[in-house]
């Protein structure tokens, strides 16, 4: 199989911003790893048995769901722990596991900014594909220059999954995705930028990175925990708050 390169990213903090609660949280982390790239198409097919059309593309049209499948199923493949245990639409994180996983949010965030605190580690036009560069599809990953954790593509290209709920107050199951993709603009392409969709939802511009790392803790992890999902539904409703129509879009912006 086409291996998957991991860097190792130190510990550290990252601040992440809650834009629509108006809500700025520091985060300390442990060390971990993170992919270098997206996951492919190539490594996808490979894994799951899907054929790809364009190998060094990033894989797209991929699903939550099928994102923690995928970790799962190349945990086995490499003979390690998977990360999840999947009972239907159910997924928990074994914290304590060293299979692969999708990052948390403040992971994601924090190997992203590799050190930088503006909204790009470097001028747009050299890190990521974006639509100024007029591409119609997600580009090979690696052709643009990587950040200071050697990186590459977690700005533009595709966003990528994490493992995170994006606000379930207002969108219930939504988990979040970062990093913009080929189609959006500078606004949208910038490291707090937070969307999200259903973890069933695929969409053409949204793919994923793979991380590792295990912790000693049950439930709780590298600015996650399972108590904060429970109760996250049943604070206050916000000023101007107003419920997800069903069917409606991928998200928000920030």
């Amino acid at each position: 199989m086409t291996d998957v390169e991991l860097a190792r990213i130190p510990a550290g903090t990252v601040t992440l911003h809650d834009a629509r609660r108006k809500i700025r949280r520091t985060v300390e982390l442990e060390p971990f790893e993170i992919g270098v790239f997206p996951v492919t198409q190539e490594q996808l097919g490979e894994v799951l048995g899907i054929t790809a059309s364009h190998p060094r593309r990033p894989a797209v049209d991929v699903s939550w769901q099928r994102a923690v499948r995928f970790c799962n199923a190349l945990s086995e493949w490499e003979g390690l722990d998977p990360a999840y245990a999947v009972d239907g639409e159910e997924v928990r994180w074994h914290v304590d596991s060293d299979g692969y996983r999708l990052p948390t949010e403040a992971e994601w965030e924090y190997a992203c900014r590799a050190g930088s605190t503006g909204p790009h580690y470097g001028p747009l036009v050299e890190i990521a594909w974006t639509a100024a560069d007029g591409v119609a599809s997600p580009q090979p990953v690696g052709g643009k220059l990587p950040n200071l954790h050697g990186l590459f593509d977690t700005l533009g290209n595709v966003w990528e999954w994490c493992w995170d709920f994006l606000d379930t107050e207002r969108y219930d199951d939504y988990r979040v995705f970062r990093g913009g993709g080929f189609a959006d603009d500078s606004w949208s392409v910038r490291a707090s930028v937070r969307r999200g969709g259903g973890p069933r939802m695929t969409h053409e511009d949204v793919g994923f990175r793979v991380a590792r790392g295990g912790f000693d803790a049950v439930d709780a992890a590298q600015g996650w925990s399972a108590s904060a999902d429970a109760v996250a539904g049943g604070r206050p409703l916000p000023p101007g708050w107003t419920p997800r129509r069903p069917g409606g879009g991928p998200g928000t912006r920030r």
